[in-house]
């Protein structure tokens, strides 16, 4: 059998990457608790007997869908990484939410709300999902270090939080343009650093 040259195979992803991609969607979309076991099997085309052969328990996706923000920070801040400046990579972390602005403001931000609502839960991965965040504040920490700015934490957590509160407005007024003229502020910001 011969090989046919530049031919493309598109593969499905398995069932396992096929649950967590619907839970996290789902989860972003309507949360934690008003998602059923059920609705997560439907939206991946899983039957419902799979997901428990993956997961025995919801802790256990939910947990799962937290890996994958973490892995998906970690490529993140990898794309930032190309950039040559501080400041640069600093803008593009910034930038990143402006091309989620319509998604943020119809469901928040992903990984804030999933945040927000574990947090209320009093077993559960709310420390590995306050990790991701972290991972990212602590990422723009060594940017702001790297600006020779002593003051990089307190640089980093107000860069954040300038974020993740214009998310919030963003989301609460179904107004993705509160993100857009945000994301704008903290550039001009970063750059008087």
């Amino acid at each position: 059998m011969s090989e046919v040259p530049n031919s493309v195979v598109e593969t499905r992803p398995g069932k396992r990457d096929r649950l967590v991609e619907s839970a996290r969607a789902l989860f972003h979309e309507q949360g934690v608790h008003r998602t059923t076991l059920a609705e997560v099997a439907e939206r991946a085309h899983v039957p419902l007997g799979n997901v428990y052969y993956y997961f025995k328990t919801k802790d256990e996706l939910v947990g799962a869908v937290v890996a994958c923000y973490q892995a998906q920070a970690a490529v993140l801040i990898q794309t930032f990484e190309r950039h040559r400046s501080p400041r640069a990579r600093l803008k593009a972390l910034v930038r990143n939410w402006t091309d989620m602005r319509e998604i943020v403001a119809r469901h928040g931000c992903p990984m804030g709300t999933l945040c927000t609502e574990l947090d209320k839960i009093e077993t559960g991965p709310d420390r590995e999902a306050a990790a991701v965040m972290a991972l990212i504040i602590d990422w723009a920490e060594e940017q702001f270090r790297q600006l020779a700015r002593r003051d990089a934490r307190d640089l980093a957590i107000a860069l954040f939080a300038g974020i993740q509160g214009a998310a919030l407005l963003a989301n609460t007024f179904r107004d993705p343009t509160v993100l857009t003229r945000q994301t704008r502020h903290l550039e001009r910001w970063i750059d008087t650093l």
